[in-house]
C-alpha cells in the first residue's frame, strides 16, 4: 500500500491551524497518510533540498500547477494506495518553489485559483486528503 506524506516547511504557529492539521493527520494516518513538518522556516533552499532527497514522488503545490476537482483527487488518492512507493506533496514556504523545485518534481497541482498562505494550503490539502478517502470510503461526507 502506498503512503502519502505531506511535507511543510515548518508547523503553523498559531495554535488553531497546527490543531486542525492535527486532528486532519489522525483521520488520515490509519490509511497511511502523515505530516512532515521540516525546520527550514527560514530556510527554504535547505527545505528544497531534504524533499528533492526523498525517494518516491514528488508533488508540489504551486499557484500554477493543475487544478483538480475533489472527485479527480479521491481517484487518484486510490491509485496512489495500490502502488508501493511513498508519493509526497510538498507545500511550499512563503516565497514559493524556486523553478529548480518545479522542474524536479513529478507533477505540480494547484488548490486554487486564489493565493493562500502556505499554512491554509496545509489545511486545505489535509480536508481534501480526508474527502477523498471518505469519497473512497462511500461515505456520505462528500455530497457531489
Amino acid at each position: 500500500m502506498g503512503r502519502v506524506v505531506v511535507h511543510l516547511d515548518s508547523m503553523p504557529k498559531d495554535r488553531s491551524f497546527a490543531t486542525i492539521l492535527r486532528d486532519y493527520e489522525e483521520r488520515l494516518s490509519p490509511i497511511g497518510i502523515s505530516v512532515e513538518a521540516h525546520d527550514s522556516k527560514k530556510d527554504s533552499e535547505n527545505y528544497e533540498k531534504e524533499i528533492s532527497k526523498l525517494s518516491g514522488k514528488l508533488i508540489l503545490l504551486d499557484e500554477n500547477g493543475k487544478t483538480i476537482t475533489s472527485l479527480q483527487l479521491a481517484r487518484w488518492l486510490e491509485s496512489t494506495q495500490l502502488e508501493r512507493e511513498t508519493t509526497h506533496i510538498a507545500i511550499g514556504p512563503h516565497n514559493g518553489f524556486s523553478e529548480r523545485a518545479k522542474e524536479s518534481a513529478d507533477s505540480l497541482i494547484s488548490l486554487s485559483f486564489l493565493t493562500l498562505t502556505h499554512e491554509f494550503s496545509a489545511i486545505l490539502l489535509m480536508e481534501q486528503l480526508y474527502r477523498a478517502s471518505e469519497i473512497i470510503r462511500g461515505s456520505p461526507y462528500h455530497r457531489g
